[in-house]
C-alpha cells in the first residue's frame, strides 16, 4: 500500500503527481498487462536476448 504523507496546504496536483510516480515505481500495472496474457518462456527469453542485443549495439555505437 502507498501512502503519501500530505503536507499542510500542499498542492492537490503536486500531491497526485507525487502519488502517480511512486506508483508508476512499484510497477503494478505493469506487472498486471503482464499477467493479462501468457507469453511462453522461449518467446520471452527471445525478447530479452534481442533487447541486450539492442543495447549492446548502442553502447558500441556510442565509444
Amino acid at each position: 500500500m502507498i501512502i503519501m504523507p500530505i503536507k499542510e496546504g500542499e498542492n492537490i496536483e503536486k500531491a497526485l503527481k507525487k502519488f502517480k510516480r511512486k506508483f508508476e515505481k512499484t510497477g503494478v500495472l505493469k506487472e498486471l498487462r503482464a499477467r493479462q496474457q501468457f507469453t511462453k518462456p522461449s518467446v520471452e527469453k527471445r525478447k530479452q536476448k534481442l533487447r541486450a542485443i539492442y543495447v549492446n549495439k548502442l553502447q558500441r555505437e556510442e565509444e
